[in-house]
């Protein structure tokens, strides 16, 4: 009987180790990924362009890592532009920012193709994708308050309700 009340007792101290590494790692996730500021990073657009994000402070900045192959990627695209045209009036910003392995000509005439409003970048030598924390699964989706910092970091495709939530509350903030 003994025996098994010490078996037991072990068993909650490891569940109870577990928690506490598993909270602390969920804090750590979250810590670094939101809440900090955003690379100091200048895109170039397909037009060759270039534009410094910084120079987007003010706005709300949502930036897009995506790939031509990506059938998520794909799959979000016309709800990614939706919610572009919803809010641009607002003070929403948006740059879609294509991977390295994605051929040019393929992000070019998807671009062309589907009319994308916003700002379209290329990363051909994973600058962009390392300065945001080493991006590699896509899409990955980062919301940027007005003052530069990284409120929300989305891998995957979004809940866009919850998005549309969270751009409403960055743009009506100060």
């Amino acid at each position: 009987m003994q025996a098994q009340a010490t078996s037991s007792r072990g068993l909650w101290i490891k569940l109870v180790a577990v928690a506490v590494i598993a909270a602390a790692a969920a804090f750590a996730y979250f810590k670094i990924n939101t809440g900090h500021a955003a690379p100091d990073v200048t895109f170039t657009r397909l037009d060759g362009k270039q534009v410094a994000l910084k120079d987007l402070r003010g706005k709300v900045v949502m930036v897009n890592f995506w790939a031509t192959s990506c059938t998520t990627c794909v799959g979000e695209m016309p709800q990614m532009i939706e919610t572009y045209n919803k809010y641009k009036e607002s003070g929403l910003d948006f740059v879609a920012i294509a991977m390295s392995y994605d051929p040019p000509n393929y992000v070019l005439n998807y671009t062309e193709t589907r009319k994308l409003p916003f700002q379209v970048a290329l990363d051909t030598q994973d600058k962009l994708s390392n300065a945001f924390g080493d991006v590699k699964l896509t899409p990955t989706t980062f919301v940027i308050d007005k003052n530069g910092n990284i409120i929300k970091r989305y891998v995957g495709a979004p809940q866009f309700a919850e998005l549309h939530q969270l751009l409403e509350k960055a743009l009506a903030a100060a």
